[in-house]
């Protein structure tokens, strides 16, 4: 039993390890040689897992080589644009000019119910708002509407607007995020002394806390209620 948990923290380990090396990606956003590495993964880290007789460093190897595979070949990709075209594939225009191309479609088996779901995950349920919709090589669907249904903006109105940047952390869960702090050259002490003027002497009762760009300081309290 205890060797069995041993193996079984030591490949769990590895594996996490191999997809962090690989990178950030959702799982609807691999490529298919992503995901068939991740799939391959996930096979070789069970079979030691669940059966002592399989020998673990068999196992260990195959993982690292498959994680060494995957970052060579995408920073071969990086190099190589017909080497991406060939494992990667190009993205399909499935709506053109307002037009639905049909025979794409149907090269791609996609039917026209699937795409008017993926239109109305991206907030365009009228498929007559469309100008281009792209099929990209990793299943999601671009979506570009017609010109006369694009949401107005500040630039198009010519209104001046000021910088947002994103709000800094600076209490999760009660602890201090000591390194965003120093960002801004802020210290634990202002924080402390800008809390207490509401009421807050603990810190580790705070949920969350973050300041804008603008000098606001927003806080939530743990097992505060609406």
């Amino acid at each position: 039993m205890i060797l069995v948990m041993i193996r079984t923290l030591i490949l769990f380990t590895l594996v996490v390890v191999a997809l962090r090396i690989m990178g950030k990606r959702q799982i609807g956003k691999l490529q298919p040689y992503e995901l068939v590495i991740i799939i391959m993964l996930a096979e070789l880290a069970s079979l030691p897992m669940a059966d002592n007789r399989f020998p673990l460093v068999i196992g260990i190897i195959a993982i690292i080589t498959l994680a060494f595979l995957e970052v060579l070949i995408s920073y071969t990709l990086l190099k190589s644009q017909r080497l991406r075209g060939f494992i990667c594939g190009g993205p399909s225009i499935l709506i053109e000019n307002g037009k639905v191309m049909e025979q794409e479609l149907y090269k791609l088996r996609y039917n026209i119910n699937d795409l008017l779901e993926q239109l109305r995950t991206k907030n365009f349920p009228d498929i007559a708002d469309v100008e281009f919709a792209i099929l990209e090589t990793s299943g999601e669907i671009s979506v570009i509407p017609k010109s006369q249904k694009r949401p107005i903006n500040p630039a198009d109105l010519n209104i001046p607007t000021d910088y947002e940047g994103i709000p800094i952390s600076l209490i999760i869960d009660g602890y201090v995020i000591v390194h965003n702090l120093d960002k801004i050259n802020l210290s634990e002490q202002w924080l402390s002394s800008e809390l207490s003027k509401f009421g807050i002497h603990d810190l580790k009762q705070v949920l969350l806390a973050s300041l804008d760009t603008q000098g606001n300081l927003f806080y939530q309290l743990k097992n505060q209620r609406a």
